[in-house]
C-alpha cells in the first residue's frame, strides 16, 4: 500500500482529535503539545494572555504568538474584584487571521489557544473564534497555569494540571517576537 508523504501529518492530526472531556473543544496540555510537535506548520497555537502576565507568570516556545483576547484596561478599576478591568481586544480575529495568513493556513485549520486557567479566557477565545467562522478552534483545558491547590500549606498556588506542571517545556523568557506589542497611538500633532 502506497502512503502519500502529504497525508502523514493529517493522519497524525486526524489520530489526535479532542478527547470527550470537560468540552467538545478543550484539549488537554499534553495533548496539546503532542499535536503541535506532531504537525507544528499545521496548527496555528497562540497565548490569549495579556503580555505583562506572560513577562511574570511564563511561556512557552510551543505557541507561536501571544495575542490577547482580554486586555487589562489600566484606567478602569474593578473595586468589586479588586482588579483592573479587561476587555476584549477589539482586534482579535484580525489578529488572528494575519497569523493564519502568515502560516499559509486558513480559517479552516486548527487553532488553540491558552489561557492561565483555561476557563476566564482559554475556552471563551475558542467559543468566540468559532461562532466568528473558526470551526476548529480549541482550548487547553486548566491552561498554563493550572488549577489552585485547595487545602493544605500550598492552598491557593496553583499547581494542579496545566501546563507548566505537566513536566511540558517553558520558561521565564519572553521571545520578543512572539509577545503581543501594538502600535501606540499616532501622535495628533
Amino acid at each position: 500500500m502506497r502512503t502519500d508523504f502529504l497525508s502523514i501529518p493529517l493522519l497524525a492530526l486526524i489520530s489526535m482529535s479532542p478527547a470527550v472531556g470537560e468540552q467538545d473543544y478543550g484539549l488537554t496540555a499534553e495533548k496539546t503539545y503532542q499535536m503541535k510537535t506532531a504537525a507544528p506548520e499545521q496548527i496555528l497555537f497562540i497565548d490569549v494572555r495579556d503580555p505583562v502576565e506572560i513577562q511574570f507568570v511564563g511561556f512557552t516556545d510551543s505557541v507561536d504568538l501571544n495575542i490577547p483576547f482580554l486586555l487589562v484596561d489600566r484606567f478602569q478599576w474593578s473595586e468589586q474584584h479588586n482588579r483592573f478591568e479587561m476587555t476584549r481586544n477589539p482586534d482579535f480575529i484580525k489578529f488572528i487571521d494575519q497569523a493564519l495568513k502568515n502560516k499559509g493556513l486558513t480559517r479552516e485549520a486548527r487553532i488553540i489557544t491558552m489561557c492561565r486557567s483555561g476557563s476566564a479566557r482559554g475556552e471563551p477565545s475558542a467559543t468566540f473564534l468559532r461562532e466568528n467562522g473558526f470551526p476548529n478552534a480549541f482550548f487547553v483545558i486548566h491552561g498554563f497555569q493550572g488549577n489552585a491547590v485547595s487545602e493544605g500549606k500550598h492552598t491557593g498556588r496553583r499547581l494542579l494540571n496545566g501546563w507548566q506542571n505537566s513536566d511540558l517545556p517553558w520558561s521565564n523568557r519572553v521571545p520578543a517576537e512572539k509577545i503581543f506589542r501594538p502600535k501606540p497611538p499616532e501622535s495628533s500633532d
